[in-house]
């Protein structure tokens, strides 16, 4: 009797388990099509419909370099659409390589230029956004054409890029973690080179002659997992050339257009985006080590230059957290909150395409112009524009002894220390091969300030809560005894001695007096006056260097402290200045990389915002 009762248990289970799983291939038909060009390259699409035909549904576009595997009429992907949710109240799916990759004929270019005032046979990004809509409205059945775009990262720039397409079906746009411009976001910072994406070089640099289905490029075998021993053994990053020959194109292109000039400014996309006529709601985290510059720039932009329905979520996430389902949202070691992907998804993100897609798009969505959430309180707040009116501008001094404040003694002062291209300052502590980093944007910099090429500057401990939201200014005034440098600035929680441990802190640390890094940036002086024309430094000759730092909006609480590092070599997130003038950092020679002795004045400020509540 006890066998019966547990066998009939584990059947029901099992039956249960098999009504909660949602299948693609139940609810959806899929289709594979190759849609035509205004210039005859034809584009693989792939289009899932819901087998319920009972009503009329919107289309919901991504546009990928990344491939719309599986493919095959009768392989299905295990989730499709923007979130869970999306995808059991039903919407027309669509997926499309883009032009030069994978299933899809033409030629590959990476950040495509857009073209305006196009001639009949001209095509971007925008022109193939807008066939591929045209031929969807028209011949995919049970659809009410309004037409939407959503993707993160690379298919973040191509929803950005949508919205140059000017079809008049496209109704709602998010851009996720979107790429604005490739000399600010992915694999430059202000100028400085980020080795630590050299490894996707493979991914975006290899040309492929016909459609196919499977992966025509293969990444580097480094036969290490040190990651800092690997590159600091490589030398300069002219001996790279060992791995990726010409036939990379993209590894080419970064080692010719070393400046700013026309090649990376036409592939921007920023400077385009003029009277925007869909809804867009730009989605980006706090912790997006890759794309933190995009989403901020887009919606600013599009918030300048045009009229159209236009909102921003930032949450505590790295690259593309807020698509996953994970109950725990943490970045390394730091714990922010439960289900917070799983809010955006359901409360924000389907209300959103709802509203313009599935509803007549009038009146009130319902939703913020900003949704962001406090990464000290950790608590999601609301405001009509962002960054909100109610904030008061402070200026804090880099004063003697490492102490920084609004009120500062103003004698004339420096702090000093050597940099030596040898033995650069880690980025993190971690020892491993990581494709792109992540974790580091809000790691323990405890090691980093217990150097002596690093430079720290710290608040007494805060008697009230502080609420630092929008961008960062640091006004440095710095010296070199060579001709080159770089500068890091990075901006720090630091938690009392109190603080508890999280069940994902890792083992060797405790967060007992925590040094959360909140942001950072690097600034490579070359750059310091023109990103276009790069001008090396007069050796010991006092000279301004302005670091602008992404927005945060974080609450230093009471009882922490507000820390800022300085420091100039962040290895291997970026490459290592030579620091001697050379005209292309991609070409220098071992000789040229010296040991110099750097110089922070006490005239730097850092300029922030604070929140009056």
């Amino acid at each position: 009797m006890k066998k019966l009762l547990l066998l009939f248990l584990l059947v029901s289970y099992s039956c249960l388990k098999a009504q909660s799983e949602y299948s693609v291939a139940d609810n959806y038909n899929k289709q594979e099509v190759m849609i035509t060009m205004r210039d005859g390259i034809k584009l693989h699409t792939t289009i899932y419909s819901p087998k319920d035909t009972s009503k009329k549904y919107p289309i919901l576009m991504q546009r990928t370099p990344y491939s719309c595997q599986p493919y095959g009429e009768d392989q299905f992907r295990s989730k499709i659409g923007p979130n869970e949710t999306m995808m059991k109240e039903g919407n027309i799916i669509v997926y499309q390589d883009v032009r030069g990759r994978w299933n899809s004929e033409g030629i590959y270019d990476n950040m495509r230029a857009f073209i305006p005032n196009k001639k009949k046979k001209e095509v971007d990004e925008a022109s193939d956004t807008y066939d591929t809509i045209d031929w969807l409205v028209k011949n995919v059945k049970n659809t009410n054409k309004n037409v939407g775009v959503w993707g993160i990262s690379y298919p973040g720039f191509y929803s950005t890029y949508s919205l140059l397409s000017e079809h008049p079906n496209l109704k709602a746009v998010s851009p996720q973690a979107c790429i604005a411009d490739f000399f600010f976001d992915d694999f430059h910072h202000n100028g400085a080179y980020l080795l630590s994406y050299w490894r996707a070089t493979a991914l975006f640099g290899y040309e492929k002659d016909k459609p196919t289905t499977e992966s025509w490029y293969k990444f580097p075998e480094l036969n290490t997992e040190d990651q800092y021993q690997f590159f600091l053994d490589a030398g300069p990053l002219s001996n790279l050339d060992e791995y990726y020959k010409e036939d990379n194109v993209f590894w080419q292109q970064l080692k010719d257009h070393p400046n700013y000039d026309e090649f990376w400014k036409s592939r921007g996309i920023i400077q385009h985006l003029e009277d925007i006529k869909p809804a867009t709601m730009v989605v980006g985290g706090w912790f997006d080590a890759e794309d933190l510059y995009g989403p901020l720039t887009t919606y600013k932009t599009i918030e300048k230059t045009s009229n159209n329905y236009n909102t921003i979520v930032m949450g505590p996430w790295s690259h593309g957290d807020w698509a996953r389902t994970k109950e725990r949202q943490t970045i390394g070691n730091v714990y922010f909150g439960d289900n917070i992907s799983k809010f955006f998804q359901e409360e924000i993100e389907t209300k959103f395409f709802n509203h313009f897609l599935k509803e007549d798009g009038k009146g009130s969505s319902g939703l913020p112009e900003a949704y962001v959430y406090d990464t000290g309180r950790n608590e999601w707040e609301t405001y009509d524009v962002w960054p909100p009116k109610n904030i008061e501008e402070k200026t804090y001094s880099l004063g003697q002894h490492q102490s920084m404040g609004e009120i500062m003694t103003m004698q004339y002062s420096y702090e000093e220390f050597v940099s030596d291209p040898s033995k650069p300052v880690p980025y993190s502590e971690d020892i491993k091969m990581v494709f792109t980093p992540r974790k580091y944007m809000t790691d323990d910099q405890r090691f980093a300030a217990r150097r002596p090429d690093v430079l720290v500057f710290e608040t007494p401990v805060l008697e009230d809560d502080m609420t630092v939201i929008g961008d960062i200014m640091a006004k440095l005034k710095v010296s070199t005894s060579g001709t080159a440098a770089d500068w890091v600035v990075k901006i720090i929680d630091v938690f009392p001695p109190d603080a508890e441990d999280y069940e994902e802190t890792q083992d060797y640390l405790k967060m007992d007096n925590y040094h959360m890094m909140v942001r950072s940036e690097v600034m490579r002086g070359r750059f310091r006056n023109s990103f276009e024309n790069p001008e090396p430094f007069v050796p010991n000759e006092e000279t301004a260097v302005n670091i602008k730092l992404q927005d945060i909006y974080h609450t230093f609480k009471k009882g922490h402290k507000m820390q800022v590092q300085i420091q100039s070599t962040w290895f291997p997130l970026i490459d290592i200045n030579p620091q001697t003038y050379v005209d292309n950092i991609f070409m220098a020679k071992k000789e040229d990389f010296k040991k110099q002795t750097h110089r922070v004045y006490n005239s730097s400020k850092i300029e922030f915002k604070v929140l009056n509540k």
